[in-house]
This record gives structure tokens, sequence and C-alpha cells, in this order.
């Protein structure tokens, strides 16, 4: 989808959409963690796939992604992508270990990951399903623990065929005195965009 064809109204709505997604996916995180778990007021933008690398730090930072096609009424994808260190605090507060001691990549951690961006990113695309009155269903979780570009490179390679503007959502999960920092990439493809934005009244 041609950014330059989103007005500020069109933006003001995916924004919505990213707010209201985060909040449930912090709910979601607290009910998981059995903990309190409160949500910074995240970043929100839309941006060009090129993009992407630079926002999370480079191509060469460690990360630890969760990918799933999106299925329904809209499809496209959704990832969500935690930098190694940020992984690592989420998987020891699920454990009730010490958010800074060493973690371990093996089954059941990543079975702990796998199972956290799942729920999280299953609740985003629940709250986007409340609010539009859409059918937005989620498929079966990849995860994958390398550095940021060789992740992207995979998905980038799926949007390309479809669009090239991703809605970016960074939030801010804070348990207590442990903060944790996760990104969220949305990529409708354009006909979703375009589905998305009329069944909220944004094309009028």
């Amino acid at each position: 989808m041609d950014l330059s064809l989103l007005n500020s109204f069109h933006l003001d709505v995916l924004k919505e959409i990213g707010n209201i997604g985060a909040g449930n996916a912090a709910t979601a995180l607290a009910k998981l963690l059995n903990k309190k778990v409160e949500m910074k007021v995240p970043q929100i933008r839309i941006m060009g796939f090129s993009e992407v690398n630079e926002v999370l730090g480079g191509a060469e930072t460690p990360v630890v992604g969760i990918l799933l096609a999106v299925l329904g009424d809209i499809s496209g994808y959704i990832l969500f992508v935690l930098e190694q260190s940020a992984a690592n605090t989420l998987v020891n507060i699920l454990m009730s270990k010490k958010p800074d001691e060493e973690m371990e990549y093996n089954e059941i951690t990543l079975s702990a990951l796998k199972e956290i961006g799942n729920i999280l990113t299953s609740s985003y695309l629940s709250a986007l399903s409340a609010l539009t009155g859409l059918t937005i269903k989620p498929d079966v979780p990849a995860l994958a623990i390398d550095m940021a570009g060789a992740i992207l490179s995979v998905p980038a390679i799926e949007f390309g065929k479809t669009t090239d503007t991703v809605l970016y959502i960074e939030t801010e999960f804070i348990e207590g005195k442990d903060r944790v920092i996760g990104d969220f990439f949305l990529v409708p493809d354009t006909e979703s965009y375009i589905r998305l934005l009329d069944t909220l009244g944004a094309m009028c």
C-alpha cells in the first residue's frame, strides 16, 4: 500500500488499533505471568518494511522473533520481536526465576517463548477483531532466534508480495522493577488495509 495514500485520519485510526491491541496484549501477559503488568503508552507509526531493521537496532542485533500468518477476513502477517535480553527476562519471570538469571535455550524455554509470542499476538488480533467485527485469526506461530536481519529476511520476501507498509507498535511491559520492550509489526496486504479502514469508517 502506498504510504502517500494514507491521510492523517487513516493514520489516527490505525494508531488507535495499535493502542487497543497493545493494551489487550498487556492484559494477556499479566494473566500468563500471574503478576500485575503495566503498559507504557507505546510508540505507534506506519513505516516502510525497509525501516524495520533500523528500528530493531540494526541487522546484527540478536533477537527472538515469533511470526504468525493472519487468516480470516483479512490476510497478512504479524511479527512479534524481542531482543534476546528481553526474552530472557520474560521467560525467567514466567518461571519464577530472577529476571537477570542467564537463560539456556532448550525445549522448555523455547516452548515458553513460543507460548508468550502466541498469546500476545493472538490477544492483539482478538482486540482488532472485536473492534472491527471482522473474523481475524492467527495461524500456527513460528519461532526463530537469530540476528534481526536474518529473521526478517524470510518474512520480507512474503511481505514484499503484497505491501511495503508496516504498522509498527513498540510496547513496553512493566512488571515491578523489570521492563521489557516488545515490537509488534502488523502487515496486512493492501486489500486488507482497505477493508480494515472501510470497516472502521475511515474510507468515507
